[in-house]
């Protein structure tokens, strides 16, 4: 029975640092632009956040291309997503670091 408790315990205790990295990840998109041209779930300007992470493979994804979306949010660009924003660009954002981007790339994968 007190092997159930402590189960519960460390259950308890690992859920907020998840939550918390969570929440790290929506406030970093929140304070940026991010959410003029994205949405979660429908098309903006630029695809939805689903749409990114059904082409990425979601959690899937590999830390390579964790690492190149997240330089991308750095440096701009466009050509991937062409045919969806009608070849506008994605603006860059130099005053986010790698560590910031790489959060926010995470999260967009999750959903």
């Amino acid at each position: 029975m007190k092997y159930i408790v402590l189960l519960f315990a460390l259950i308890g205790l690992s859920a907020p640092t998840f939550a918390g990295s969570d929440l790290k990840a929506k406030d970093l998109l929140s304070h940026s632009d991010c959410f003029n041209c994205h949405s979660v779930d429908h098309k903006i300007i630029g695809p939805a956040f689903k749409d990114i992470a059904k082409h990425y493979h979601g959690n899937q994804a590999s830390a390579a291309t964790i690492n190149m979306l997240a330089a991308k949010i750095i440096k701009g660009g466009n050509g991937h997503w062409n045919a969806v924003t009608g070849g506008i660009a994605m603006s860059a954002h130099p005053q986010l670091s790698m560590a910031q981007t790489t959060e926010m790339v995470k999260w967009v994968l999750a959903q």
